[in-house]
């Protein structure tokens, strides 16, 4: 069974916050699919071919082509750019994802 300090190690690599109750609930639930894993560590599996799929399917996406669904026009454009909350001339303006700061 896993022990007090793993499960709280575990818990802060996943960063969830766990109560006493829930730590002694995980500490089972982890430790019964542990020993199920070392259970199947326990088959033989020497002469088993690798398998990389089970469905048989081969190059089943398809060829990215045009489709002129939509076709691009300046008043489209201005239609779509005008829907955005903010715009600067003629791109969509969104807040900074970096962190300027470093």
């Amino acid at each position: 069974m896993l022990s007090e300090k793993e499960i709280k190690h575990i818990a802060n690599l996943a960063r969830i916050r766990i109560s006493g109750a829930e730590e002694d609930k995980f500490r089972k639930e982890l430790s019964l699919i542990i020993d199920y894993i070392n259970k199947l560590n326990e088959l033989d599996t020497e002469n088993v071919e690798p398998l990389y799929q089970v469905t048989g399917l081969t190059n089943s996406g398809r060829p990215d082509k045009h489709r002129a669904d939509f076709e691009m026009s300046d008043k489209l454009n201005e239609k779509l750019i005008g829907q955005a909350p903010r715009s600067e001339k003629r791109f969509i303006k969104v807040k900074s994802v970096l962190n300027k700061n470093g």
